[in-house]
């Protein structure tokens, strides 16, 4: 696939099914998130891959931090259920440090320019995937249950896996109104 098209015809799939992308296809994914901007060479990422027995140890700490978080029985159950909408789960957290010439804004943009660049790259190899936040991405209890340090940050769980339906291209979008020159 041509970089432009990609760039033009990427879409997110929020209905994903199996198979995952293989052993091959993840190294790929992972060697294009780390190939982003990277000020200062910190690699201020960790990806934690979920698929198979991971997707319920992923659900059961969704559960968990739901259920610390005083969620009702909807939202634990939604919870118990969210990492099993794909046959695959990476987490991707901006691994902050203390540095004087990189701050820590642009240490989280580099670990979401990482999420996007392995969305962009499954993409590429006929793969689907959706980038979401939501509440836990921000719930310190399920830091914990993934041993995430106090400066981190999840910046996304990235769903990937085979689209389950062929989805229609979005109409393509102009940049139009948001671009002003000086």
């Amino acid at each position: 696939m041509d970089a432009i098209e990609l760039l033009l015809t990427r879409q997110s799939c929020p209905r994903l099914v199996a198979p995952a992308p293989d052993e091959a296809q993840l190294t790929q994914i992972l060697n294009a998130a780390v190939r982003v901007p990277d000020h200062a060479g910190l690699t201020p990422w960790e990806f934690i891959v979920a698929e198979g027995d991971g997707l319920t140890r992923l659900a059961d700490h969704f559960v968990k931090a739901m259920e610390q978080d005083g969620g009702d029985e909807a939202a634990v159950a939604k919870a118990a259920n969210m990492p099993m909408r794909a046959p695959m789960v990476v987490t991707v957290v901006a691994k902050v440090s203390d540095h004087p010439k990189v701050p820590a804004l642009e240490q989280h943009i580099a670990a979401g320019c990482a999420c996007m660049a392995m969305q962009q790259a499954a993409f590429a190899l006929g793969l689907g995937g959706i980038w979401r936040t939501g509440p836990l991405a921000f719930n310190r209890y399920l830091y914990r249950e993934l041993g995430l340090g106090e400066q981190d940050q999840i910046v996304g769980f990235l769903y990937l896996g085979t689209p389950a339906v062929k989805a229609p291209l979005k109409p393509q979008k102009s940049a139009g109104s948001a671009v002003r020159y000086l």
